[in-house]
């Protein structure tokens, strides 16, 4: 009905319209995307055969972002260091190159926080992202731009990555959907930084998009061969799925509270799955997730089983030049004078503390194997967790350095490996968005995305920005 072009053409316009309010969109490529979008509608008018082109390119003319943190031909890889300005990638990273050879169309690169390690997408070489929904909200991070773009229509899906809820928060707090997939299922190569030691266990990349059915597509084709590891042939009986409900992390002393309007969303899910589905939703206190900033934090600075240790962050801050040093970085922040943001140079120190307990850390990286066992039992192969996607709706700017570990609701899934999907659950009293995330045990995504295909329909979804 339309042409590619003409598709390519009202999201450049679009991006026009609204970038400028959001600043998600960083760096755009839109004459070569103007370009490719030409050879997509040459190809089609040649094409005598569209299924075969259907199975060779599913997504083929698709416009498509792609945070600035993984490798896009020709477009910048700084994920916000200041010392990386310069830097252009020269090649693509696997799953962009999978994307782009499915037929999709990158309009550019999209904002993330400093060395995507915060939850507010902001740093020193792109400024701020704004959240759609209110600008004086954060959009979220480390995949915050993305999450932006989607959630104001400047893209149809979009590339994250997630080592601690970077995919889940922005999607949350943006309205848009979030899959983190089972751990070691789509590669992660070709993003900067990249994981060493035990964090690439913890690290995943996945699908972000307005609409959930996209999630699988996507997902199918950023995986590669990798996809046969997951179950999404598989028919899914939503009525034969065993659901269990928990309302908080049970009173972490690091985490703010839930969200009287969270937990009513979230109440609001399970009594439709039990009026309109007819199953049960057992409600569960996992005890262990009381832990759960303290068990991510162990992983994190914790040796692999080879005995190699993680990349220190103040290393990652210098990038290959002098590392940075936290406190007097701190001091020349103070003065305006550093080319680091709070966020980062706090991680700096917090890191340098963690250093101080090895035997502490010891007993938490255990407890994340008995936690591991324990909720893989619970879930087994036909379990669906709902679970808060943070305590919060997108908080106003700088004010997560007041909360900074209220990720924890997040990450915790990112120490067990296990797919989760954030689900938007329509706005909050405020017009900002409500989510849940939908967990399962590892290679069930085929469940998580299911479940989130059911409550788009039932809850409506992502919800056009400026409507209410």
């Amino acid at each position: 009905q339309v042409t590619c072009v003409e598709v390519v053409e009202a999201y450049v316009e679009r991006v026009r319209e609204v970038n400028p309010l959001i600043n998600a969109l960083v760096k755009d490529r839109f004459e070569e995307a103007l370009q490719e979008a030409r050879q997509v509608d040459k190809l089609l008018s040649e094409g005598p055969d569209n299924d075969c082109l259907e199975e060779k390119f599913p997504l083929l003319g698709v416009p498509i972002t792609v945070k600035e943190a993984f490798s896009l031909h020709g477009m910048p890889n700084t994920s916000g260091l200041v010392s990386r300005r310069n830097v252009i990638a020269t090649s693509d990273a696997p799953v962009v190159s999978r994307l782009k050879q499915a037929g999709a169309i990158p309009l550019g690169v999209t904002n993330c926080s400093e060395l995507c390690m915060w939850f507010e997408s902001s740093n020193k070489v792109y400024g701020r992202t704004n959240n759609p929904y209110d600008l004086q909200r954060i959009a979220g991070g480390s995949s915050g731009g993305e999450g932006s773009v989607l959630a104001a229509a400047c893209s149809v899906i979009g590339v994250g990555s997630d080592i601690g809820g970077s995919i889940r928060m922005p999607a949350f707090f943006n309205g848009v959907f979030g899959h983190k997939p089972t751990t070691g299922v789509v590669p992660n190569d070709g993003q900067f930084p990249i994981a060493q030691g035990l964090r690439t266990s913890l690290l995943c990349t996945g699908p972000m998009c307005r609409y959930a059915e996209d999630l699988e597509p996507m997902l199918r084709v950023m995986a590669g061969s990798g996809v046969n590891k997951l179950k999404l042939d598989e028919k899914v009986s939503l009525g034969k799925i065993k659901f269990h409900c928990m309302d908080h992390d049970g009173g972490s002393i690091f985490v703010s509270p839930v969200d009287k309007e969270i937990l009513q969303a979230q109440k609001k899910v399970v009594e439709h799955l039990k009026g309109e589905l007819g199953v049960q939703v057992q409600p569960v206190a996992i005890h262990k997730m009381k832990y759960s900033f303290q068990i991510w934090s162990a992983m994190m600075s914790s040796k692999d089983s080879d005995g190699q240790e993680a990349q220190l962050f103040t290393d990652l801050l210098g990038d290959h030049g002098k590392p940075v040093w936290p406190l007097w970085e701190l001091m020349k922040w103070l003065v305006g004078m550093s080319s680091h943001t709070l966020p980062a140079i706090a991680l700096g120190l917090t890191e340098k503390l963690m250093k101080l307990n090895p035997a502490g850390n010891a007993k938490l990286v255990s407890m994340a194997k008995s936690l591991q066992e324990e909720m893989e039992a619970l879930l087994g192969p036909d379990g669906v967790l709902l679970y808060p996607s943070h305590p919060t709706v997108a908080p106003r700017h700088h004010s997560p350095i007041c909360t900074p570990f209220n990720f924890a609701y997040t990450a915790i899934f990112n120490v067990l490996g296990l797919p989760v999907t954030q689900c938007p659950l329509g706005l909050s009293s405020e017009g900002v968005p409500l989510g849940i995330q939908l967990v399962a045990a590892s290679y069930n995504d085929h469940l998580t995305l299911a479940v989130a295909r059911y409550l788009e329909k039932a809850f409506g979804g992502w919800v056009l920005p400026g409507q209410v």
